[in-house]
């Protein structure tokens, strides 16, 4: 059952699959309840409830006007006991059944607080009994805990049949819906959407957004072709090295792995020479975006350099490729779509492993391919 979002759709796999579970967790205030009420006033031909055990009627229906969304077929319930939610279900027999928290649910068969071990296991059986009855779908919203995992027992993972994280910086616009766990479809999805007065809106380019525009040429600005899942992503690396002034230099990294990023200088110190022993080392994602994918380090490398020499790297150019301890440039799954995506945004050059011959050839694009074997030559290449 395909969404009007998108973004949803592209993270559960192609859309709502009938008597599936759901877990969607996130950091409160993220945007969850927004992100779930929109999809379920988007549905007009489905019959929605929504059951909310954290806010009134009133909140939610003042949240549905500034979303300016309107549906007949969507129904509301607040109510925290199962076994008041299950007689309404029986009367209404919804087709899309959404849960505002599952930690303020409360189970009549067992007498512990709300939001306690046994009571979360409990309701979310009884909603997993129901899902595969009566073969709806529901959505549960669940909150995380300090550390940023998912709040509860780790049973409440292996229940439901997908796993979707909701993350963000409250201090961009931007928010990641994440795939962790899915029986329907791949793991390593990835939705992006926008924070609106409006509510949540899907990105459909995230590489314009995750690319500063500038004007002027910077030192120490590099641009990676990277892949989320199944998505080619443009991010800009953004590296400052400057002279230590105490006695341990600092290595302070956003977005990265710093352990990653002291292997890389450890690289660079021994194949090419360069001292970053007494330099300090400050390194950041733009976008406050978090990248695990290891095809960044070339761009990482080339960013450090730019700083290191204070030359800016040419602003038509973007790299993809992972860097070996020996110093040789490894080749890097799908380099295809990589370069397709650079070459849609305008890019002249992106410098690629040569061990990637054999998945790219060279006539089918308009943008030039630089084929690489190790550092050195992209230090002499570049500077």
């Amino acid at each position: 059952m395909p969404t009007a979002d998108a973004e949803l759709n592209r993270v559960l796999g192609g859309g709502i699959v009938p008597g599936s579970l759901v877990l969607i967790a996130g950091e409160p205030g993220i945007g969850k309840s927004t992100l779930f009420l929109q999809n379920g006033l988007w549905l007009k031909d489905v019959t929605v409830l929504y059951i909310s055990g954290e806010e009134s009627e009133q909140q939610i229906k003042m949240r549905a006007d500034r979303l300016g969304l309107k549906n007949e077929n969507f129904y509301l319930l607040t109510e925290t006991s199962t076994q008041t939610i299950f007689k309404e279900i029986k009367k209404l027999k919804p087709q899309l059944v959404i849960v505002d928290s599952v930690q303020t649910l409360q189970t009549p068969f067992i007498d512990s607080s709300p939001g306690s071990v046994s009571q979360i296991r409990e309701c979310t059986a009884e909603f997993q009994r129901f899902a595969k009855e009566t073969n709806t779908p529901v959505f549960l919203i669940g909150h995380i805990t300090k550390d940023g995992s998912i709040a509860g027992p780790k049973i409440l993972e292996h229940m439901v049949d997908t796993v979707l994280q909701f993350e963000g910086d409250r201090h961009y616009a931007y928010r990641i819906l994440r795939t962790l766990k899915n029986r329907f479809g791949s793991t390593a999805e990835l939705g992006i959407y926008e924070m609106t007065d409006t509510g949540m809106r899907g990105v459909q380019n995230p590489s314009e957004i995750l690319i500063t525009q500038k004007e002027d040429h910077l030192s120490g600005i590099a641009i990676a072709a990277t892949i989320e899942g199944m998505r080619p992503l443009l991010i800009e690396v953004q590296a400052l090295v400057t002279q230590s002034v105490y006695g341990t230099p600092q290595r302070t990294v956003s977005g990265f792995d710093l352990r990653r990023l002291q292997l890389l200088l450890a690289v660079l110190e021994k194949r090419g020479g360069f001292h970053f022993g007494m330099k300090d080392v400050f390194l950041n994602i733009a976008g406050g975006i978090k990248v695990e994918d290891s095809s960044i380090d070339l761009a990482v490398l080339c960013a450090l350099l730019s700083s290191y020499e204070d030359a800016p790297l040419p602003q038509q150019i973007c790299f993809a490729g992972e860097v070996g301890l020996s110093g040789e440039i490894r080749a890097v799954n799908r380099i295809d779509q990589r370069i397709a995506e650079a070459e849609k945004l305008g890019f002249e050059k992106i410098v690629v492993s040569k061990y990637n011959q054999k998945g790219v050839s060279k006539q089918k694009y308009n943008i030039e391919v630089v084929m690489m074997g190790r550092v050195e030559e992209v230090y002499r290449y570049l500077f």
